[in-house]
């Protein structure tokens, strides 16, 4: 009789303790709503560095390129063509007779960090040369992330 009152209180144990085990619907619904409203909040603020970054980074990589570009005069004695391009940077153009390149240890640093290649305006009489970012959305132009970055 004892064995019987044992097993019969072990198994009314074991069945509590499955009816107590999981989430209610509440419950859940109480952590997704935390979860969403956390979300709402932080996201614009994690955007809004990561496009900020960006901006900074093409700063940085256009003045990674212009000194790239003065160490080539310093070598070749003149500003690569602008048929030439950026690619000097990396390529020895034809017909250059002194070049101690590459400039640049990767050709994939001609582009922006939206993936558009960066623009290169050879110099022209009293003009010196420009590397220019034409931002995010790729044209002349534009605000925030969209504005030309020179």
């Amino acid at each position: 009789m004892l064995s019987s009152l044992l097993q019969m209180f072990q198994t009314r144990r074991k069945r509590s303790a499955e009816l107590e085990a999981g989430f209610s619907l509440v419950e859940l619904l109480v952590v997704l709503a935390i979860i969403a409203m956390t979300t709402a909040i932080v996201a614009p603020r994690v955007l809004g560095y990561l496009g900020s970054a960006r901006t900074d980074s093409a700063k940085v990589q256009v003045k990674n390129l212009e000194s790239a570009l003065e160490l080539y005069f310093l070598d070749s004695g003149r500003y690569p063509t602008q048929e030439e391009g950026l690619a000097a940077l990396s390529t020895r153009p034809a017909g250059s007779p002194v070049w101690n390149g590459p400039y640049l240890k990767d050709a994939a640093d001609l582009r922006d960090p939206w993936g558009n290649l960066y623009q290169y305006r050879a110099p022209e009489g009293e003009v010196s040369f420009a590397v220019i970012s034409l931002g995010r959305d790729g044209k002349t132009g534009g605000e925030g992330e969209d504005r030309d970055i020179p």
